[in-house]
């Protein structure tokens, strides 16, 4: 099939049928794309919940969704063949810089929910809920925000920070006496909601302390756990869409056809009927977050950590060493001590390893070893600390964590929002790994014997078939 036309609304949906804005959302790039804007087009009452998105990190995209109407094409890419559909939940699309659009979209009564996936370290705030005001951006939208909300009339102030946008909005809402609405953050963070509403009110408390009072009172912080293994669009994945569809498109996302969204809280202004799309709704998402973080999220750093090491360029080629293998399974096997009987951890490791297999998903490990310091904080850490606490020796955590200190080392850091803290403790520290695993995790200095065998795990020189491990358990038993 041969492309006729460009991708756009008139195109699409000659009637110009458009849901109404009533989320708003910021992260708008592939996983969004793929997770939640995707649940939110397949839900019964997708035609009354539109999303008015803003950008993250990259920019890049927002003029081609522009251009485009918000519409692309997902591409659900199984082991055998692929699934084209065109998204259409997106209906409004802004730069996340745009000030303007954040005040007028966050103050808007229709808009109920705001859902965020900015990565990890996107949040600038500790995982006991404490803003991160080492950080200087975050610092300096708290003195440009101070200043802003002080006057009668907000002139739109040049943020850095996704929190400081979300208050600018908030603020906005606030004035506009707009009513309740809740915010769903959809990024690996354990107890993503709580860890946002106490960040948050934290900085408002510093920028204006009605503001933190207002949004006690009026905003809902629900937490979420979500899977889908998106990895990022190449050139030849538009040129399929290009093949394979009537359609251009600049912007199609790739995704495998598992998808899962676990949700707790509540919406003080209503949501879209998720559940109707497959989301499930529970009382307590943190055994889902624990399950998901370290059995899948934990598992991909450890992959992407050995793998780069291995001259590995994607998962499924670091699956498929061997050594990088038998480590899985291992780890594996310490993250399940740790985690409830009733989770079905081994159907759960069964399917992640015959996502992992799907040799048409072409994840890049260096895409995974992004940000890799609050990665390993939040997804590979827990279940070293866990196994250490129980009396393991964990060499599974010696080896990967002394793999990550010879990255950093010997490559520099990947591109990081902590890369600045890392080369200073490669710098000037007389003990940098030592240092290097208390900045990950304090805790970990409590376990010294631990320490000492990184530290001599990453001055080896290792021979190949050193540290192999015996056995013969498959992956996930």
């Amino acid at each position: 099939m041969s492309a006729s036309r460009p991708l756009t609304r008139d195109a699409w949906d000659p009637r110009g049928t458009r849901a109404p804005t009533r989320i708003a959302h910021f992260g708008v790039g592939a996983f969004h794309r793929a997770h939640q804007a995707w649940f939110t087009a397949r839900s019964n009452d997708a035609a009354h919940w539109g999303i008015s998105a803003f950008t993250g990190r990259r920019a890049g995209s927002a003029a081609a969704l522009m251009r485009q109407g918000g519409l692309y094409t997902l591409i659900e890419r199984s082991a055998h063949d692929d699934h084209f559909s065109i998204i259409g939940s997106l209906v409004e699309v802004h730069e996340g810089a745009d000030a303007t659009a954040v005040m007028d979209v966050l103050a808007r009564s229709d808009t109920a929910v705001l859902t965020t996936t900015i990565t990890e370290a996107g949040y600038r705030i500790a995982l006991d809920g404490t803003a991160r005001l080492d950080d200087a951006q975050l610092r300096g939208d708290v003195v440009t925000l101070h200043e802003a909300l002080r006057a009668p009339r907000i002139d739109p102030p040049t943020l850095a920070t996704v929190p400081g946008r979300i208050l600018l909005g908030l603020e906005a809402r606030r004035r506009a006496n707009a009513g309740p609405m809740t915010i769903l953050p959809c990024d690996n963070l354990p107890r993503n909601g709580w860890v946002l509403e106490h960040g948050l009110i934290e900085v408002a408390q510093m920028v204006a302390p009605s503001l933190a009072d207002w949004i006690a009172e009026n905003v809902h912080f629900a937490s979420s756990c979500v899977d889908r293994i998106t990895p990022r669009t190449t050139v030849a994945d538009v040129a399929t869409v290009a093949r394979e569809t009537p359609w251009r498109d600049e912007v199609p996302v790739v995704t495998e056809p598992y998808a899962s969204w676990v949700i707790a809280g509540a919406f003080a202004a209503g949501r879209p009927q998720w559940e109707s799309a497959g989301a499930q709704f529970v009382r307590d998402v943190a055994p889902y977050e624990r399950r998901k973080l370290w059995l899948l999220n934990g598992a991909h750093s450890l992959l992407a950590e050995l793998g780069l090491a291995a001259g590995r360029r994607t998962v499924r080629d670091a699956v498929d060493d061997p050594r990088c293998r038998e480590w899985l399974a291992r780890f594996w096997r310490s993250a399940r001590r740790h985690l409830p009987t009733s989770l079905e951890t081994d159907g759960y490791c069964a399917q992640l390893l015959e996502r992992f297999d799907n040799t048409r998903i072409g994840y890049e490990l260096s895409q995974i070893a992004t940000d890799s310091v609050v990665k390993l904080r939040t997804r590979f850490v827990p279940v070293v600390l866990s196994e250490l606490r129980a009396g393991d020796d964990c060499e599974v955590g010696v080896e990967v964590l002394a793999s990550w200190v010879r990255r950093m080392r010997d490559t520099g850091p990947y591109p990081d929002t902590e890369g600045d803290a890392v080369a200073a403790i490669l710098t000037a520290s007389g003990r940098p790994v030592a240092d290097l695993l208390a900045y990950v995790e304090p805790e970990l200095s409590d376990f010294s014997p631990f320490v000492a065998r990184v530290s001599r795990r990453v001055d080896e020189r290792r021979d190949p078939s050193a540290h192999r491990t015996t056995t013969s358990t498959p992956p996930g038993a």
